[in-house]
C-alpha cells in the first residue's frame, strides 16, 4: 500500500483532504438532528479545545523575538490588505451562489468554521512534519494517521460551524502539499527550530481564534495569516 502511495505526489496531503471533506459531509447530514442547547455547548467545547491546543503549541517556540515579530508584522500586513473582509465577501458570496442553485447550507459560521478547520487542521506540528516525511521520500504515516484524526474531528466541527469547514479542505491541500513539494527542493534548509517556529506561531493564531469563538475579545485572525510568512523569513535568515 505505501509503495502504491508513495508513486503519487502529496498522497499524503490529498488523502488527508479527502478525509475532511467526508467528515465534513456527515457532520453537516447530523447536523440536522441536533438540538440548538447541544449545539451551542459543543461549540463551547470546541473554543476551549482550540484554547487548550494553541497554549500546547505555543510553548514549543524557542525565540520569543521572532515569534512576536512574526506575529506583529504579518498583522499589520494582513489588517492593510483587508484579508479577513476579503475572506468573508469571497464565502458570503460563494454560499449565496450555492444557495441560489439549490444547496440549502452555510449557517451562521461560516467564516468562523473555515477559519477554525484550517488552524486547526494546518497548524498543528502533525501537518508540518507529516509533510516534510512525504516530501524526503519516505511513507506518508504521519499524514495517514492525521487523516483518521481530521475525519473525526471535522465530523464534530462540521456539525457545530457548519459548511465552512468543509471549504478547509482546499487550503490544507495547497498548504501541506506546498510543504511536500518544497521540501522536495529545499531539504537543506529544513530545520528543528523552523519547525518548533511555525507551530508556536500558529499556536497563537490558535490562541487569538479561541478567544473569539468564546466571546472573551474578537480577533481578526485571518489578518494575522502573513505571521507564517515571516516566521519562516526570519527562522531561515536571522
Amino acid at each position: 500500500m505505501y509503495d502504491f502511495i508513495s508513486n503519487i505526489p502529496a498522497a499524503g496531503s490529498i488523502i488527508n483532504a479527502l478525509a475532511i471533506v467526508l467528515g465534513s459531509a456527515i457532520g453537516l447530514i447530523i447536523k440536522r438532528r441536533i438540538p440548538e442547547r447541544i449545539t451551542m455547548v459543543a461549540f463551547q467545547v470546541i473554543g476551549l479545545f482550540i484554547l487548550t491546543l494553541g497554549v500546547q503549541m505555543t510553548m514549543q517556540g524557542k525565540n520569543i523575538l521572532i515569534m512576536m515579530l512574526s506575529v506583529l508584522l504579518g498583522a499589520i500586513v494582513g489588517e492593510a490588505l483587508e484579508l479577513e473582509e476579503r475572506l468573508q465577501n469571497g464565502l458570503k458570496g460563494l454560499r449565496t451562489n450555492m444557495i441560489e442553485q439549490g444547496f440549502q447550507f452555510g449557517g451562521d459560521h461560516l467564516v468562523e468554521g473555515f477559519l477554525t478547520a484550517f488552524l486547526l487542521f494546518c497548524m498543528g506540528s502533525m501537518a508540518i512534519l507529516g509533510a516534510f516525511e512525504e516530501g524526503i521520500g519516505k511513507p506518508p504515516r504521519l499524514l495517514l494517521v492525521k487523516s483518521l484524526m481530521d475525519l473525526v474531528s471535522s465530523i464534530a466541527l462540521a456539525s457545530t460551524l457548519g459548511v465552512g469547514v468543509l471549504f478547509s479542505a482546499i487550503p490544507l491541500l495547497l498548504y501541506q502539499g506546498g510543504i511536500t513539494l518544497g521540501t522536495l527542493c529545499f531539504n537543506d534548509f529544513i530545520s528543528n527550530t523552523l519547525i518548533d517556529n511555525i507551530t508556536a506561531v500558529g499556536g497563537i493564531l490558535l490562541l487569538g481564534l479561541s478567544l473569539s469563538l468564546l466571546n472573551i475579545k474578537h480577533f481578526k485572525v485571518f489578518n494575522m495569516i502573513p505571521s507564517l510568512l515571516f516566521v519562516i523569513a526570519f527562522s531561515l535568515f536571522l
